[in-house]
Order: structure tokens, then sequence, then C-alpha cells
């Protein structure tokens, strides 16, 4: 097989995963789409692993690393939200960034 079918693939799921970053606001839809981006690093790294043809399967080993950070990322991001929701009952992204707490400012005497 051609190495450019899986290289427009993980193309176009990139783009789709940059789109849904950028134009939801929704959280959970933000996570799925970096889990779209990562997807497609992975078969990125698998692609040229499968073409480099070097018998150490660096791509190979590398695309673990990138599905083990990815479950720790998805784990604590739904942590977040969970708690974001239980709170204020929304998952609303740009909601969320007013939640950040003001500095105090001391009273005048």
């Amino acid at each position: 097989m051609p190495l450019i079918l899986p290289l427009l693939l993980a193309v176009v799921l990139f783009c789709v995963g940059v789109y849904g970053v950028l134009a939801r606001r929704n959280a959970i839809t933000m996570l799925m789409s970096f889990e779209l981006m990562l997807n497609a690093v992975n078969l990125n790294l698998v692609a040229f692993d499968a073409w480099h043809l070097d018998g150490l399967a660096t791509g190979q080993t590398m695309a673990v690393f990138v599905i083990t950070i990815a479950a720790a990322e998805i784990g604590l991001g739904l942590a977040i939200i969970l708690l974001l929701f239980r709170g204020h009952g929304h998952v609303d992204a740009d909601s969320a960034r007013d939640l950040v707490e003001a500095p105090a400012v001391e009273e005048a005497r």
C-alpha cells in the first residue's frame, strides 16, 4: 500500500479534530477532538514505521506511549468535566473561563 493513503487519512482526522476544538464549546466534544488528533498522530507513527522497515518498531512503540498518555489525559479531563458539571450544571468551555477567582482587593481604610 502506498504511504500517501494513511497520511491523507491522518490529515483528514487531524483537520476534523482541529475543527472540533476550535468550533465547539462543549468540553466533551473538545476532548473527543483531542483524541481524534492523537489518533491521527498514531496513524502517522505506525505508517512511517511500516514504510521505513528498520526492524526496531520505533513508530509502534511511540504509538503505544501516545495511547498511554491519551488515556491519562482523558481520565483527568473527564474528572474535571464531571466536577464542573456537578458544581455548575453545564460543561460549556466558555463559561468555565469565568470561574477563575478574581484577585483579592484590599479594602481602603
